[in-house]
């Protein structure tokens, strides 16, 4: 795995990243990340696209259990096998697990109904055009590929904005936002009708 983060490219237009930053040496035990705003357009459009599943963006419902974290990630990683995209395969697949474990870990209950209800593809579960459909309490994975770019999303039912929390490197929890931010191009959250999403930005070498 290698770190993407400071692998800009302004052919996404991605633009400077807005809101407050907090200083290196501003000790803090758990910091709110500003929302994403003002994105650049394509940027901006994808994120949307992401959330009301236009387009060819693909989408988990993640169930509420430990093991669905490793769940995500195949289905993550099987996605990218399908687009040609193995050269994405750490990095996405260790942001997925990060991402579910923390949705799964402050969001609440994950999914309504039995596990499996609804199934209309191995692995892919019917999803509404509406952000969280039926279920407002499911926590769902999105993904859209456009080349060169992959875009990811969790989408929870909580409304609380991502918290980072200053690293312990001998603890094996709390680093999660930072290997985010460390293994991807860009990332940021957008508030929706029912919770929110937290997305992360790729781009294949």
């Amino acid at each position: 795995m290698t770190s993407r983060h400071a692998h800009d490219d302004t052919r996404w237009e991605l633009g400077p990243l807005t809101g407050p930053a907090v200083p290196r040496d501003h000790a803090v035990h758990s910091t709110p990340i500003p929302e994403s705003s003002d994105l650049p357009p394509r940027l901006d459009a994808a994120v949307t696209a992401l959330t009301e599943l236009a387009g060819t963006t693909v989408s988990f419902i993640v169930r509420p259990d430990p093991e669905s974290v490793t769940e995500a990630r195949h289905f993550a990683l099987s996605r990218l096998g399908e687009w040609g995209l193995p050269e994405l395969a750490d990095d996405v697949g260790l942001v997925v697990s990060e991402l579910v474990t923390n949705a799964l870990r402050h969001s609440g209950r994950a999914a309504c109904g039995r596990p499996g209800d609804d199934v209309h593809r191995e692995g892919v579960y019917d999803d509404p055009a509406d952000p969280l459909g039926s279920a407002p309490s499911a926590i769902r994975l999105r993904l859209v590929h456009r080349k060169p770019w992959l875009l990811c999303g969790i989408m929870d039912s909580s409304p609380s904005a991502p918290r980072r929390k200053e690293p312990d490197y001998i603890a094996e929890t709390g680093r999660g936002l930072h290997l985010v931010e460390s293994f991807s191009v860009r990332w940021g959250w957008r508030t929706l009708a029912q919770g929110k999403v937290v997305w992360a930005l790729f781009r294949s070498p």
